[in-house]
């Protein structure tokens, strides 16, 4: 009679790292749809940003920014986490600024084109998420999405603490165009 077989160990080892690379190939094949073009994320969003928000007519030197960006946000080590990182940066940008108290100055239009570019771009990569197959959770994300709500909740705090004036508004403005760059280097990491 044959001896029960045993299991081997460097069979699991191997069923785990194909396991790794079936999940980052479903990432980068379901992620494909990304704008590669796009030499920033996305590329007019600065623009429109600029063009909705034009600088107050009195210098706002006199505010402070009391949330820098939390760089560890970039620090992700799986183009799922990455993804789901910009998708929450970018949720969290879109309500932030679609506030029905920004300043009465603000170009309309070119905030509306905004908020739809950001609203693409963010149906974009929960395509992305979900076409991957794989529900991406654990410790390290949701680190990751409490350091998003701790950084626009000081955001959320500045606004109130200078009564959504123009000038703190402009230092969300700004704000906002860090959190492009930042997302674009988390949209590098996916690919």
């Amino acid at each position: 009679m044959p001896a029960p077989a045993t299991p081997r160990p460097g069979l699991w080892h191997g069923a785990a790292v194909l396991l790794l690379l079936h999940t980052a190939l479903a990432t980068a094949l379901a992620c494909h749809h990304l704008r590669p073009r796009d030499a920033t994320f996305p590329w007019d969003s600065p623009q429109l940003l600029q063009a909705m928000a034009p600088s107050p007519a009195q210098p706002c030197q006199h505010l402070h920014d009391p949330f820098p960006f939390p760089d560890t946000l970039l620090h992700t080590n799986h183009p799922l986490q990455a993804a789901a990182t910009a998708r929450r940066i970018l949720q969290r940008l879109f309500t932030t600024l679609s506030s029905p108290s920004t300043p009465q100055h603000w170009d309309t239009h070119a905030r509306h084109r905004l908020l739809n570019s950001l609203q693409h771009y963010k149906h974009d990569l929960e395509q992305c998420l979900t076409a991957s197959g794989t529900v991406f959770q654990g410790q390290g994300l949701r680190k990751l999405l409490l350091g998003i709500e701790v950084y626009f909740g000081r955001i959320h705090d500045f606004l109130r603490a200078h009564n959504h004036s123009a000038c703190a508004w402009d230092h969300v403005r700004l704000e906002a165009r860090i959190c492009f760059q930042r997302v674009d280097t988390l949209i590098r990491q996916m690919k």
